[in-house]
C-alpha cells in the first residue's frame, strides 16, 4: 500500500532494523528522491538514543518512516534487561533542528530514573567539553586519566558506572576519533566506533577532571495514559479516562466507517464512561 498512501516504512525488529538503509535507498530509488539525508536521520536517531542516552534501555526496534517529499519520522523501541520494561522514542523530522540538542518529539516509559543524557539542553558545555577532549587531548592522557578514575569510589547515586569502562579497550578508537578531529558533538557521535562506553569515558573525564558535568535528567515526557503493553494498567483520574473516551469518540466519528459500525463504536465507549 506505499505508493498507494505516499507512505514507505523501513526498518522493524532486530536483525530487520540492520536493513533500515537498503530499504530507504531502494524506495529513493524508485521515488528520485535523494536518500542521503533519510540514512544519516535513520542512523543518528538510533545512535542518540543507544549512546548519547544512557537509560538502561538497549534499543530492539527501528522503524523509519518517510514520504515521496522526504518528510520523516521514526519510532524506536528500547528494553531494560532488569526490570523488563520498555521505553519508547519518537522523533519528527521537521521539528528536528539538531540533532544531539533535544531532538525527541515524545519519550515515553512506564518508569523513570538515572540516566546519562547527552543530549538534554543543560548538556550544551558538556558536549563542547566531551569533543574538546577528545579532538585535544593526547590519547595516552586520556587513559592515564581514565585509569585513574576507574580506581575512584564514586557514590552510589552517582549515575555513571565504571566498572564496565576497561580503559585499554578504548586505546584503539580515542585515537581514531584524535586523528579525526570531529567539528562538533554530532560528528563525534557519529563517527564509527563512537559507543556508550566511549561517551560515557569522555563524560566522566569531562565532570572529573574538567569541572563541566553533563545532565543525568531521565529524558522521558510523557508516560501511558492507562497503563503500559504488559496488560496491568495503574488507577487513572476520572477526568483524564472520561477526556480519553471523548477523544477516541470523535476520532471514530471522523473514519470512514459506515454510521451503523460508528454508532456501535461509540456505543460501547459512552459504556466504558458508565463502569
Amino acid at each position: 500500500m506505499e505508493k498507494d498512501l505516499g507512505l514507505f516504512v523501513a526498518g522493524g525488529k532486530g536483525r530487520t532494523s540492520r536493513k533500515t538503509p537498503a530499504e530507504i535507498e531502494e524506495w529513493s530509488g524508485k521515488l528520485s528522491l535523494n536518500p542521503e539525508p533519510l540514512v544519516y536521520a535513520s542512523r543518528m536517531s538510533a545512535k542518540v538514543d543507544n549512546n548519547a542516552i544512557q537509560d538502561g534501555y538497549q534499543l530492539y526496534h527501528h522503524t523509519f518512516i518517510f514520504t515521496r517529499r522526504g518528510s520523516w519520522a521514526v519510532i524506536q523501541q528500547g528494553m531494560n534487561d532488569d526490570t523488563k520494561y520498555a521505553r519508547r522514542y519518537h522523533w519528527l523530522g521537521e521539528s528536528v533542528t539538531d540533532f544531539v540538542n533535544e531532538p525527541h518529539s515524545a519519550i515515553l516509559s512506564e518508569a523513570r530514573g538515572a540516566a546519562l543524557n547527552l543530549v538534554a539542553g543543560e548538556s550544551d558545555s558538556a558536549r563542547a567539553t566531551i569533543t574538546d577532549i577528545a579532538n585535544e587531548t593526547n590519547p595516552d592522557q586520556l587513559l592515564a586519566e581514565l585509569k585513574k578514575i576507574t580506581t575512584l569510589s564514586l557514590p552510589a547515586h552517582h549515575p555513571i558506572d565504571v566498572s564496565d569502562i576497561h580503559p585499554d579497550s578504548l586505546n584503539k578508537i580515542l585515537l581514531s576519533v584524535y586523528e579525526r578531529q570531529p567539528e562538533d558533538f554530532e560528528r563525534l557521535l557519529g563517527l564509527p566506533g563512537v559507543g556508550a562506553k566511549t561517551l560515557r569515558a569522555l563524560s566522566l573525564i569531562s565532570e572529573l577532571v574538567y569541572g563541566v558535568a553533563p545532565s543525568y535528567r531521565d529524558p522521558v515526557r510523557y508516560s501511558f495514559a492507562h497503563g503500559g503493553k504488559d496488560g496491568f494498567p495503574y488507577p487513572v483520574d476520572r477526568e483524564t479516562y472520561d477526556k480519553s473516551i471523548e477523544y477516541l469518540a470523535k476520532a471514530v466519528n471522523k473514519s470512514l466507517l459506515g454510521i451503523s459500525e460508528k454508532n456501535e463504536a461509540v456505543n460501547r465507549l459512552r459504556r466504558l464512561g458508565l463502569e
